[in-house]
């Protein structure tokens, strides 16, 4: 705690808040997601989304939209389920206790330990993966977590490792953030920086002269990949064609080209629409997601103002496209032809 108050980070935009909407938020948005691309995303969303009754009263689409270039969409879906079931189930207030948080729609326990040690000072250990690779390090912990049981196990042990007595209440927001901050600035995944850790006098890891073999995880997920074919329709006067996908599904609930499996199939969607005046294939480009997508866009332009199609979803005007939710591909496809 006293190394968090002098050396940690004291920058950033969620910090020294206990807010729990604000909390929450940079939570949901930390996932995945690095802090210098959240910074920008959570100071726009709270301009547009000032508190947990905003954000619920808002249509999804607007938190899509906003969303939008972030990634991992179901953050986004949830984020609007959970501000909605704080609003109908608990009058506009989060709950005050993990336990209460974490029954809420997109909330884990991690997220709800953060809430909850930040927010109303909870005896609660926070458990995210900077935390997880300093305790098993600090503790030489060298069981497998990729198994449940032994994360469960570790668990534990961070849970003992609070601070307790008549301050702890006091404590708990230093010390998640202390923990949280070694992790990402001085305890990294590699070539963590021993010398300067608060905790090395005591480190099971550092002592052993090999950080970086902690934590022990056995099993990595194998990255895939799928091949996408795009087909990116507009009128005669610029309005695209756009289709909301499917939930569940690549891009779930938001707004995008005509998808399809292969090369075949879009030509075969196309011979089905009359007035084509040329359809020009474009660069392929790679999208990492939890795995890559290489996509493969063409483009067709029509020579009617917004004729019927033989396809799911409907003509978006090109004024409109900046207002609704759609994939970073399909939102940078768009914007290059706008420059």
């Amino acid at each position: 705690m006293a190394w968090q108050r002098q050396h940690g980070r004291h920058d950033l935009p969620w910090q020294g808040t206990r807010d729990p909407y604000r909390v929450w938020l940079s939570e949901i948005m930390l996932q995945q997601t690095q802090v210098r691309t959240v910074r920008a995303y959570y100071a726009r969303f709270l301009t547009r989304f000032p508190d947990v009754q905003a954000l619920a009263a808002a249509p999804l689409d607007d938190v899509l939209a906003l969303w939008s270039g972030l990634g991992y969409y179901s953050r986004a879906r949830n984020l609007h389920r959970c501000a909605q079931a704080v609003r109908a189930e608990h009058g506009g207030a989060f709950p005050r206790t993990a336990t209460q948080l974490q029954s809420l729609p997109g909330i884990g326990a991690s997220t709800a330990a953060a809430i909850a040690a930040f927010c109303f000072g909870e005896r609660v250990a926070i458990f995210d993966g900077n935390v997880r690779r300093v305790l098993a390090r600090y503790l030489g912990f060298d069981a497998d977590l990729s198994q449940a049981r032994h994360q469960r196990a570790l668990q534990q042990q961070a849970q003992a490792l609070l601070p307790d007595g008549a301050h702890a209440a006091h404590d708990m927001p230093a010390y998640t953030q202390g923990l949280m901050d070694l992790g990402a600035t001085l305890c990294t995944p590699r070539a963590p920086d021993c010398a300067r850790c608060p905790l090395r006098a005591d480190c099971v890891a550092r002592r052993e002269g090999r950080p970086e073999a902690y934590p022990v995880r056995t099993r990595r997920l194998q990255r895939g990949a799928q091949a996408l074919w795009l087909l990116w329709l507009e009128d005669a006067e610029g309005a695209v064609w756009l289709e909301r996908r499917p939930v569940p599904g690549v891009w779930a609930g938001l707004h995008c080209f005509a998808l399809f499996d292969d090369e075949a199939a879009l030509h075969g969607a196309l011979a089905q629409i009359g007035g084509v005046r040329g359809v020009q294939a474009l660069e392929p480009r790679v999208h990492a997601l939890t795995h890559d997508l290489r996509l493969h866009p063409f483009r067709a332009r029509l020579e009617a103002r917004r004729p019927p199609l033989p396809l799911p979803g409907g003509w978006v005007a090109a004024d409109s496209i900046q207002t609704i939710g759609m994939p970073a591909p399909i939102r940078d496809l768009l914007l290059q032809k706008q420059v």
